[in-house]
């Protein structure tokens, strides 16, 4: 029975999506012949469309008029012989249904709604609240083809029209309806006459055209007088200086102008001091009978020219000599310039290399302060820093000892001692090596101490970031590795390490942050390898303590987990920890100061 039933749904499956292949098909065929008729009917692809709102039309009209949505469809505004059916409207925006789209629940919808139904982020259908899926759509050809022979009065019924087309011929009737406005052919004109009343309108439009009788080129009526007065370059034209000649082309009176015995001109000299002024033929006159006139007028013109150029010659000599004086002086201001320059850099570089020295002292006593504060806690630590303090005692006394003998040694009487202080002082001196010896022991566990971790946590501080930043850059520290830390007394043994200027694909970008399984006293009676969760951290210094933190379980093939057989495994983290753009934007670098937590998981971590 099961088999049956199975192939039964596989049979109903094949069935369904041949019949949507041929769906898809007719449609295709069936678009391709209309789409000459009817704008719009080309195919359009069922995708979302983001952006739109969809609500539901508010009621069902039943009404006999039914406009179509969109303006590009030629259905608009057409009324249908009879009341629409309601298999033939949307579900949706309840008009008559565009490209109609049929649903796997069996609902009809306009293209454009059940594009924005399934843009939404639950497309369901809004008669039963089906889920809807795209690829469960499918263009309804069969009721696009009855939609198109329904019968709808012509949209032109009002001025006279009587034909009732169907939907498919509709375009084709307006395009050759008698009482359709139409636009009129010459450029302008606003009056739109019906389409049996068009020639008419063209032989009476007060925008036709006709040639001009000058220039011969077209133009309308009511330009005609403006064209005549402005445009026309054949267009007779009285002369304005009142000439014999008579009319003159538009285009030729600028010739007729420069040549014209009657137009107004000066002199000549006027640049020199004549005042005529006459026309053209009394000019040549007035020219001929005034030559000692102009003569004078030069004469005097060039004097007047000479006297200014000497006095032009003798500021321009003056600004000269001032010139060459600001040049001196300019010169000599940047030479005092380069020197304090000079002596600028020289200052700069005692102030850094003072607050170098100083930074160092500084930190020095931190590490100092806190050794003491340690110390103070701890009853071994303070016997030890008695012990300390009794060496530097001895020394002291040493030293004094080594002072009173230079001392005595200045001393001629007491030559025969000499061998014996001799001894004594390299004996002094041996044992002088052996407590500076223990003194930097002694510093060096204080300093352990001091820094060591036995709880799987690590807070590393790291100062100096922009220098240690650059040596990182130029290559002298590519990487800093932090004090050692430990998940129990007697636990792993483990340390951070950090590229500051990146490693591998980080390197130049990014700050690369890795973990380090070191050799301990204990490896023996732990378990191998290691498997315990690792969290890496760089910590945000300002008030909303955005911390950056990645975390990742060791990988038990992985060499750097497994049992270190030398001092330390390979480090693995991260080398895009974090980006070097990120670090200038947040509170992470503050004082020239990082702080980094590495955490440990040691929930599940028995003690051996």
């Amino acid at each position: 029975m099961s088999s049956s039933s199975s192939s039964l749904r596989s049979c109903l499956s094949v069935l369904k999506h041949e019949t949507k292949f041929s769906a898809t098909l007719l449609f295709f065929t069936f678009g391709q012949a209309m789409s000459a008729s009817l704008p719009g009917a080309v195919e359009e692809p069922c995708e979302p469309q983001h952006g739109k709102q969809f609500s539901l039309h508010p009621s069902h009209r039943t009404s006999q008029k039914t406009l179509v949505k969109t303006g590009s469809s030629p259905w608009q505004q057409c009324q249908f012989m009879v009341p629409l059916e309601e298999k033939y409207r949307c579900e949706a925006c309840r008009d008559v249904l565009q490209e109609p789209r049929q649903t796997a629940c069996g609902h009809r919808f306009c293209l454009q709604c059940i594009t924005t139904i399934l843009s939404q982020a639950r497309p369901a259908c809004p008669i039963d609240d089906e889920i809807l899926r795209p690829d469960e759509v499918f263009t309804d050809n069969c009721c696009r083809r009855e939609i198109l022979v329904l019968r709808v009065h012509c949209p032109n019924e009002k001025q006279g029209c009587k034909t009732t087309p169907s939907l498919s011929t509709l375009n084709e009737h307006l395009s050759n309806c008698h009482w359709e406005p139409v636009q009129c052919s010459f450029h302008g004109c606003p009056q739109r006459p019906l389409r049996k009343y068009l020639e008419q309108h063209i032989a009476s439009c007060p925008l036709r055209q006709r040639s001009c009788k000058f220039c011969l080129l077209p133009i309308s009526l009511t330009d005609t007088k403006k064209h005549y007065e402005t445009q026309c370059q054949k267009y007779l034209i009285p002369c304005p200086n009142h000439c014999d000649k008579g009319d003159i082309p538009r285009d030729e009176l600028p010739t007729h102008l420069s040549c014209c015995p009657y137009r107004q001109a000066e002199c000549s000299f006027s640049t020199c001091g004549c005042i005529y002024k006459g026309t053209l033929q009394g000019l040549k006159e007035h020219e001929e009978a005034a030559l000692q006139h102009h003569l004078a007028l030069v004469t005097s013109r060039n004097t007047d020219l000479e006297l200014k150029v000497a006095v032009l010659h003798s500021q321009l000599v003056e600004r000269g000599q001032v010139i060459e004086q600001l040049v001196q002086k300019v010169r000599q201001l940047e030479r005092e310039i380069l020197a304090q320059g000079q002596a600028g850099s020289k200052q700069e570089a005692r102030l850094s290399n003072t607050q170098r020295m100083l930074a160092m002292q500084t930190e020095k006593l931190l590490k100092l302060q806190d050794v003491i504060q340690l110390s103070s806690k701890n009853d071994d630590q303070h016997f030890l820093h008695k012990g300390v303090q009794s060496m530097r005692d001895d020394i002291a006394n040493l030293k004094a000892r080594v002072e009173h003998f230079e001392e005595n040694r200045t001393n001629r009487t007491q030559d025969e001692n000499f061998g014996t202080m001799e001894s004594s002082l390299n004996r002094h001196n041996e044992q002088l090596r052996q407590h500076d010896a223990r003194l930097l022991d002694m510093d060096l566990r204080f300093q352990v101490m001091e820094t060591t971790s036995y709880n799987s946590k690590l807070i590393w501080k790291i100062r100096d970031y922009s220098r240690r930043k650059l040596d990182a850059v130029t290559g002298k520290t590519l990487s800093l590795y932090s004090q050692p830390f430990y998940t129990s007394a007697f636990g792993y043994k483990m340390c951070a390490r950090v590229y500051l200027n990146g490693d591998g694909m980080g390197r130049g970008t990014h700050l690369s942050l890795f973990f380090v399984v070191m050799r301990g006293e204990y490896d023996a009676l732990l378990p191998w390898p290691f498997r315990q969760r690792v969290t890496l951290t760089l910590m945000d210094q300002g008030v909303g303590r955005k911390h950056l933190s990645d975390t990742f379980k060791p990988d038990p093939s992985s060499t750097s987990f497994s049992r270190p057989a030398s001092d330390m495994n390979i480090a693995s983290g991260c080398p895009l920890f974090v980006s070097h753009d990120l670090l200038k934007t947040g509170s992470y670098v503050c004082d020239d100061t990082i702080f980094i937590k590495v955490v440990v998981d040691n929930s599940d971590l028995a003690e051996p």
